[in-house]
C-alpha cells in the first residue's frame, strides 16, 4: 500500500521547475534591446507554461505563440491575436482560482487594460504586469505542489 501512495504523490509532482521571475521592467528593457525578439520568447514561454500547468486539469491546449504571431495572426488580420489573448488570460485566471489563490486575473483584464486601457497609454503596461504576476504565482504554486 505504501508504494501506491508514493506513486500517486510522485506523479503529481512537477517534472521540472517553471520560471517565476517574469517582470514588466525586464520585459520592456529586453524587448527594446532585442528589437522585439524577447517579447516573442516571453509570450512563447507563457503559452508553453500554461499548457504544462493547466492541460492536466482543463484538457485544453493553447496554440504556441510563434505559430499565432507568424502565421495565424496575419492571416486573420489580427483577430486571432485578440481571441488567443482572451483565451490564455481566461485559462490563467481559471487555473489560479482552481488552485485557491487569491490573485484576480482573467479575460476581463485583457479587454479592460490591454484594449480599452490603450486609450490611456498605460493600460497595456498594467495588463502585462498583471500577466507576469499571475504567471509567477501560478508557476510558483505548480513548482511547489504540482
Amino acid at each position: 500500500m505504501a508504494t501506491d501512495t508514493n506513486v500517486q504523490t510522485a506523479s503529481s509532482r512537477p517534472v521540472g521547475q517553471l520560471k517565476t521571475n517574469r517582470g514588466l521592467l525586464k520585459y520592456i528593457i529586453f524587448s527594446i534591446l532585442t528589437l522585439g525578439i524577447y517579447s516573442l520568447v516571453f509570450m512563447s514561454s507563457v503559452s508553453c507554461d500554461v499548457n504544462i500547468v493547466c492541460s492536466r486539469y482543463d484538457g485544453k491546449k493553447t496554440m504556441h505563440y510563434c505559430l499565432l504571431f507568424f502565421l495565424v495572426g496575419p492571416l486573420t488580420l489580427g483577430i486571432a491575436d485578440l481571441v488567443w489573448h482572451h483565451r490564455i488570460s481566461n485559462r490563467i485566471g481559471t487555473e489560479i482560482r482552481r488552485r485557491g489563490m487569491t490573485y484576480s486575473f482573467g479575460a476581463s483584464d485583457f479587454w479592460l487594460w490591454n484594449i480599452l486601457g490603450s486609450l490611456i497609454i498605460v493600460g497595456p503596461f498594467i495588463y502585462f504586469h498583471k500577466l507576469c504576476k499571475a504567471m509567477n504565482q501560478m508557476n510558483s504554486h505548480y513548482n511547489t505542489f504540482g
